[in-house]
């Protein structure tokens, strides 16, 4: 999965996970495990990302910037490329049932900032939409085949 989809993916899922802990509620123990894993250590390399990202959804969040910074992070740092594509995983097997708004709304603020991105990033976060949508309370083995 190219670092972008997986950034956005990221920082989709822990928004969405704060969202339902807001709500009360629950997500799985896996996926709650790796949101916490992912935000200690992208808080290491990119301290500034993880405060926008937590104050979420309650101040806006530039999504564009947010995915941005993440993928920076990501190669720039092995331990972070793998916390986010193992979040990656987790919400694949276990996603939060607003997974699918919040993707589309990172999806539409990627596509309107002033940054190309690959028409692969569309796509993949499309296929990541359709999937989280798609999902039953029966979810091993789904994937989002990116």
């Amino acid at each position: 999965m190219e670092p972008l989809t997986a950034g956005a993916i990221a920082i989709g899922t822990v928004i969405a996970t704060k969202a339902l802990e807001k709500t009360g509620e629950k997500v799985g123990e896996l996926l709650w495990d790796k949101t916490g894993q992912f935000l200690v250590i992208l808080k290491k390399h990119s301290p500034q990302t993880v405060v926008a990202i937590e104050k979420a959804p309650s101040q806006p969040l530039d999504y564009g910037k947010a995915v941005r910074e993440v993928e920076s992070a990501a190669k720039a740092n092995p331990e972070v490329a793998q916390a986010a594509q193992e979040l990656v995983t987790a919400a694949e097997t276990h996603p939060p049932s607003n997974l699918a708004e919040i993707l589309r709304e990172i999806k539409e603020a990627v596509e309107k900032s002033q940054q190309l991105y690959p028409s692969t990033f569309s796509q993949n976060i499309e296929k990541a939409i359709n999937a989280a949508q798609t999902q039953t309370i029966d979810q091993r083995g789904s994937t989002f085949n990116i």
